[in-house]
C-alpha cells in the first residue's frame, strides 16, 4: 500500500503505473531532483494538492485497496 510518507522515487520505481497519476496531479516527478528526497506528502504540499486524494488515486493505479 502506498502511503504519504513514501518517497516519490520509491513509489515510481515500485509502481511505474503511478507515473500517470503523478502527472495528472501536476507532479512531473520523473527526472525531478526533488523526487529523490521528497515524500508524497511534501510534494503534494508544495504543489497545493490534496494528499489524501492523491494517495487514493495512486493506490487505485497500483491496484491496491485503500
Amino acid at each position: 500500500m502506498i502511503h504519504k510518507l513514501m518517497s516519490i522515487e520509491d513509489v515510481i520505481k515500485k509502481y511505474p503505473e503511478t507515473v500517470t497519476v503523478f502527472e495528472e496531479y501536476g507532479l512531473g516527478c520523473i527526472g525531478c531532483q526533488a523526487a529523490l528526497f521528497e515524500n508524497i506528502e511534501q510534494g503534494a504540499e508544495v504543489h497545493g494538492i490534496d494528499v489524501e486524494a492523491l494517495i487514493a488515486d495512486l493506490n487505485k493505479a497500483a491496484g491496491k485497496k485503500v
